[in-house]
Parts: C-alpha cells; structure tokens; sequence
C-alpha cells in the first residue's frame, strides 16, 4: 500500500520506519545505503526502538535516529510514538517509508501526512530484504540493490575489546554464534565445537581464532565451548554494544550461526555466512547474496514449524546437519569468496 513519490525533484527529506527487531533493523540497513547512493540530495531519517538505536547510529548513512521507548508493549510504543510525532511533523518529511507496519508506524506516518508513503508487506512468503528493496521502490525512489559494507562512524570500534581478548590482529578470526532462542533454533554446542576442530585442522585455517560475541544470555554456551576449544577462544560474550559487536564481526573470516542477529549482523557486511535453520522460517530471514549457505528445514514434513518446542522431541531439523557437512560446506563458501576476490 502506498502512495508514491510524483515530484519533478527528488524529495528532500525522507523518513524510514522500523522498530524491532534488532535482526531485522540491521536487514534494512543496506537498502537505505543503496538508496541514499541513488538519491544523496536527500536526507534520510530513521525511526526504530530504544534498544535497536546504537547501530542505526553508529553507521554512516543517516541525518537523524530518533529512538523511542514502550519496550516490548505495542502500547508503550504507541503511546512513545505519539510523544515523538510534533518533532517528526516539525522535520516536514516529502516521503515516509514504513518498513514495519504497525499500530505505532502507521500512526507516525498519518500524524506527519507525507506527500508520498509505502508500507512493508508483512505477510509474504518472501525474504525480508526482497520486500524492503520492494517497499522502497513502491515509494516512487526507483529499485536499490545492496551495498556492504555499511561505513562506521568509528570503524575501530570494539578493536581494543579484540586486542584485551588476545586477538595478535592477524589471526583469522570464526564466530561460532549458537544463539538461537529457542531450542528449536539451536545447532547442538558438540556439533559446533567438532566444526572448530575440524576447521582449525585444516590449511590455511590452522591458525584461526574461534570468536564468541553476543549477550550475556549466552555466557554458559561460552564457558562450554572454552572448557573445550581452550586458548584459541575469544570470549566476548557480554562483553560488547552492539554497535561494537556489529564492527567487530566485520573483521571475520566466516561466521557459522543459528538464526539470530547477528547473522544478520554479518551477512549485511559481505562476511561469509552459514546459517543453520531449524525452526526458522527461512524463505523470511534466510541471508542473502553469494557470500551466504544457508541450511534449512523446509525439505521436512514439520520443517520451519516455527514452534519453541519440537513436537517430535529431538530437533532432527537441525541434528541432521553433521560438523563434517558444515565444514564442507564451509570450506566451499569461503574458497568461492576468496576466488571471486581474486577476480
């Protein structure tokens, strides 16, 4: 649904809409640099939650981030999102792009009354990246593609953290990311510690140091995985903003991980990416691009069931896929990007 952009002139002044999460906030992140590359006369707002604004802000790429509170009440954020809309109204926005959809984006947007407007398709069985480039194309601002990597306002940022950890600053760095949040969402931890053995035994991955990022919801995955694998851990789980767990996963070689954010994180940096799916739905989330492999449920008869609990009691979805089938497909992902590099 929309109205798109009829002016002679590209608009002035522009606003995007997303709120949560903070996995999907990121996905739209390269749409808009792609955007803001095809139109630089026009400025670019964005609108998303408290706890999603530290990327948003740390990147390059918009004018202002306006961030609004209500936590994970729909209402919070209606009643935050009426608080914000005089400062949005004062902006005189030509265009706004809603890329949530909801009862607090929808009512910014009719509070501002923009000359041209679209809003993100929710529903589709369809990536999430393809209906964003569609939204904005609905918009009337032609077709953007992807760019990446996204540029930092501090790229160094979370460097010392590295540094502290023991990274040598040049030794290939692996994040090993099991933080699905359900159970169903989760690569076994002994399928991702035989993958780092088998990876750190082969050439020219010998030297690789394997990386933990993430919350601190995750430090008892981490103690197991460093009982494991030993000095060649970085642990910084707990340890990061995002912002700073967002430039630090950049300087990876590959990322192996369960759907989450910083998948999300990754693939949107052109990091080489595998991503397990059990729950999932992947044709939702899946990463894009030829620097991703994604494996995936939906060839089962339960496949992406979107369930916390697997209704068969073993999570076979994600078992199935063996340390020796990632390595593989590992390996294959990373000497296709290094050939294409070299190009």
């Amino acid at each position: 649904m929309g109205r798109p952009w009829r002016g002679r002139q590209p608009p002035r002044r522009m606003l995007a809409i997303r709120l949560h999460a903070l996995g999907d906030v990121v996905i739209t992140l390269p749409y808009l640099k792609a955007l803001s590359e095809d139109h630089p006369e026009t400025a670019i707002d964005f609108v998303t939650l408290a706890e999603n604004a530290d990327i948003p802000r740390a990147v390059a790429l918009f004018d202002r981030v306006f961030a609004i509170g209500g936590g994970r009440s729909p209402r919070g954020h209606l009643v935050a999102a009426t608080a914000l809309a005089p400062r949005l109204m004062a902006r005189r926005y030509d265009v706004v792009v809603d890329l949530q959809r909801n009862r607090a984006s929808r009512w910014m947007r009719r509070m501002i009354a923009p000359k041209a407007w679209s809003e993100f398709d929710r529903y589709s069985a369809r990536s999430a990246g393809e209906r964003t480039q569609e939204t904005i194309t609905f918009a009337g601002l032609g077709g953007p593609t992807t760019t990446a990597p996204l540029p930092m306002h501090d790229p160094a940022a979370g460097l010392q953290l590295l540094y502290q950890a023991g990274w040598n600053g040049r030794d290939p760095l692996v994040v090993l990311n099991p933080a699905g949040c359900w159970n169903t969402k989760n690569w076994p931890l002994a399928a991702y510690i035989d993958f780092a053995r088998l990876w750190r035994q082969s050439t020219p991955w010998s030297a690789t140091r394997f990386l933990l990022l993430g919350t601190a919801s995750l430090a008892a995955s981490a103690a197991e995985i460093r009982a494991e694998l030993g000095a060649t851990v970085l642990d910084l789980v707990g340890r990061t903003s995002p912002a700073e767990a967002y430039a630090i996963v950049r300087r990876a070689a590959l990322i192996v991980t369960d759907d989450s954010g910083l998948m999300h994180m990754a693939w949107v940096s052109g990091v080489p990416t595998v991503a397990l799916f059990g729950a999932s739905r992947a044709y939702w989330s899946a990463p894009q691009g030829a620097h991703t492999r994604t494996l995936d449920s939906s060839d089962m008869p339960c496949g992406q069931c979107m369930q916390p609990v697997c209704a068969l009691g073993d999570v076979r979805c994600l078992k199935r896929h063996t340390p020796a089938r990632v390595y593989e497909l590992a390996r294959e992902l990373t000497d296709s990007v290094a050939m294409a590099s070299a190009l």
